[in-house]
């Protein structure tokens, strides 16, 4: 048993997929299902099972994949741990954040940056949570602010910000809204919505499923724009982050209410990866942004 067998294994129960753990892994597939072969040798346990849509581990594979979660820890530990030893805070680090976040924070982090480290580049690169997710795991970017990601064992993540959505109308739009709206109630409007997959979509259909709430989504737009400028000219609705309405260069056209009961919330989160390779320098970048007031600047 090595290590190597143990990180291919975690991968390809993470994506219950070969094919998707290659692309995650950048090694060929005969290369992952040996070395988990050997693996299921040494321990004399079928680990994996084949199914119409992928793998997905066998009870002992599950049983396995604790112990396999917690050494993959450790040994990122060490490793983390003797890099930061070696390292010194200098050089280049490169920043994903999506676009919206990234017109807001920039100007801060780069203030703060060059402020601590004038001999030292940063780049930031702007995308979609779900892009800058790849970019981070693929090792094109060494940090990023994300929006709900889902849970890797690859990248390690941290909430930073929590912002509520809000129901936008055409403002003078009669009969309004109330000022408070519940998300049982969301399912009378008309709704344009970003379609998926989009974590803003995500987040209020999962939790208008959770209430057996169906909404009437009659436009699918994915860019925020977009979906305000059809928001503020039409007879229409959408659920956006408060902070978007100000953003819009029309959002003098835009009224809103708070959503309630319960509260929908998105999670902006400070992702680094696991693997051990953050430099200092990355690591110092984190702790500049741990430390702006981004409710502040997100008002």
């Amino acid at each position: 048993m090595n290590l190597k067998q143990i990180h291919y294994f975690i991968v390809v129960c993470e994506q219950r997929s070969f094919s998707r753990a290659v692309e995650i892994l950048d090694v060929a597939q005969p290369s992952i299902s040996r070395q988990i072969q050997l693996l299921e040798a040494e321990l004399q346990q079928h680990l994996l099972r084949r199914t119409g849509r992928g793998v997905e581990p066998t009870e002992a594979g599950l049983r396995f994949l604790n112990h396999a979660k917690a050494i993959h820890a450790l040994a990122i530990h060490a490793r983390q741990d003797l890099l930061a030893f070696r390292s010194s805070v200098q050089g280049k680090v490169r920043l994903g954040m999506p676009p919206r976040i990234a017109r807001r924070l920039t100007p801060h982090i780069v203030q703060q940056f060059r402020l601590l480290f004038p001999d030292s580049s940063i780049t930031i690169a702007e995308g979609l949570s779900t892009e800058m997710r790849e970019w981070l795991i693929k090792d094109r970017v060494d940090l990023a602010l994300l929006y709900e990601p889902p849970p890797s064992v690859l990248m390690v993540c941290e909430t930073i910000y929590r912002e509520e959505l809000v129901l936008a109308y055409p403002r003078g739009l009669r009969p309004a809204p109330p000022r408070k709206v519940k998300v049982a109630d969301l399912a009378r409007y008309p709704l344009v919505l970003p379609s998926a997959p989009n974590t803003i979509r995500a987040l209020v259909d999962n939790t208008c499923r959770d209430l057996n709430v169906e909404l009437n989504v009659v436009v699918e737009v994915d860019v925020v724009h977009s979906i305000l400028e059809t928001t503020a000219r039409g007879n229409v609705f959408t659920v956006i982050p408060r902070s978007a309405i100000t953003d819009h260069a029309g959002h003098d056209d835009l009224a809103c209410s708070q959503i309630v009961e319960p509260t929908i919330r998105n999670n902006l989160t400070l992702a680094l990866p696991t693997d051990g390779s953050s430099s200092k320098l990355a690591l110092a970048t984190a702790d500049i942004i741990r430390g702006l007031n981004i409710a502040d600047h997100m008002h």
